[in-house]
């Protein structure tokens, strides 16, 4: 009855598997047969500390009880505190924008980039370098600022200005008089679970602000400690003029900021949200920020990091006629399979074994489990997908 309501009344943008999930606790997911899946993708790195995670709950359903939402007219207390947290915790000194989603983010970016190079009111330098394999949201703007050719169909003519590195030693033949700002991300997820090398992003963020351009980087994936550290930032050791930051920073409920230096950059009517940083949404996402931070400090994060890491090390050893090598960061992390034939059958696999894991850019199979996860949790998954793998005949 849903499959069907679904198929006659939402658009088909999506290659919907159509299991109908009615309940979550931790890392595990209930559909409505009773059927359990241990869930190593957290809603694609959103639900960061797990399904239904008791002290978010609580805040959302207070919050709800007292006001959800006014308008950004006014003073949001937990907006500001929010805000306060992130710039604090980050160790930046930043101010926020406060959005409903890492596109809405990075729009504000570009806003802020671009502003940034006008002189006069006229735009002296409007140029955005980003990455071929990069991934910046699906709005007009951020899609184009994506780099991948294929996201470029059906969609145009699409705004000017932006230009595409195949990696970053080829950024500095490519700046000019008209740069303004290059946007990437420390980790691609959509393509493939790169980390970018440490040392080249630092000498990278050294050029450019030799050269008066910004750098900005796109953490909505990254962000909030899914690389073991608040912002995979933090742990590339540079100060970016602009984060972008939204998925796991609400655990479920729609968010987006942007964090900048440039704190006088937007005067009142240069950019604005109706929903964006609201009174629910910041109470709750304030609540994730404390859970994690504490959960950080007490070394939790970080062994949580080192378990996951070495159980899913063993399938490359295990499997080198499926898998290439381990990808990743922190808890987002990938194996390169050697075909997407493979990757399709792993991941239709798992599924049958009750665990969700996702494909992404460059045959990769990716992981994103709550940062949470509890070791039983991470046992049982990889049983699972061990199941999934003895599965595939080569």
């Amino acid at each position: 009855m849903s499959e069907e309501i679904d198929k006659n009344f939402i658009l088909h943008s999506y290659a919907r598997n159509y299991v109908n999930f009615v309940r979550g606790e931790g890392a595990r997911v209930f559909d409505d047969q009773g059927q359990e899946y241990i869930d190593f993708t957290s809603g694609i790195g959103v639900v960061s500390v797990g399904h239904a995670n008791p002290r978010v709950t609580e805040a959302i359903c207070d919050q709800a009880q007292k006001i959800i939402h006014i308008s950004n007219l006014y003073l949001i207390e937990p907006q500001a505190k929010l805000a306060k947290s992130l710039v604090e915790k980050s160790g930046y000194d930043m101010r926020c924008f406060f959005a409903n989603s890492g596109a809405e983010a990075n729009e504000g970016a570009i806003k802020i980039a671009r502003k940034y190079g006008e002189v006069d009111g006229e735009p002296k330098r409007y140029k955005i370098i980003t990455l071929k394999h990069s991934f910046h949201g699906r709005t007009i703007s951020t899609l184009k600022a994506t780099g991948q050719e294929k996201m470029h169909h059906w969609f145009g003519p699409y705004p000017d200005g932006f230009v595409y590195a195949e990696d970053l030693d080829a950024i500095s033949d490519m700046l000019d008089d008209h740069t303004v700002c290059v946007l990437i991300e420390l980790v691609q997820g959509e393509g493939g679970v790169a980390p970018q090398d440490k040392k080249r992003v630092q000498e990278l963020a050294a050029l450019l602000r030799s050269k008066d351009i910004l750098l900005a980087v796109d953490e909505v994936q990254t962000g909030i400690y899914r690389t073991g550290e608040l912002f995979a930032s933090n742990l590339y050791e540079i100060e970016p003029d602009i984060i972008t930051v939204a998925k796991g920073l609400g655990n479920g409920v729609p968010i987006g900021v942007v964090m900048t230096r440039l704190k006088d950059i937007f005067q009142p009517g240069d950019h604005g949200s109706t929903f964006g940083g609201n009174y629910l949404v910041t109470r709750a996402a304030y609540e994730v920020l404390e859970i994690l931070e504490a959960y950080k400090n007490s070394g939790g994060l970080d062994e949580a990091i080192l378990f996951f890491e070495e159980r899913l090390r063993r399938f490359v050893t295990e499997y080198p006629d499926i898998v290439e090598k381990e990808v990743g960061l922190g808890l987002m992390r990938g194996l390169r399979i050697r075909s997407a034939e493979l990757l399709t059958q792993l991941v239709d696999n798992a599924f049958g074994e009750g665990l969700l894991v996702l494909k992404a850019g460059r045959n990769t199979l990716r992981f994103l489990p709550p940062l949470t996860i509890s070791k039983a949790e991470v046992e049982e998954g990889f049983v699972r997908l061990e199941k999934a793998f003895a599965a595939i005949k080569v």
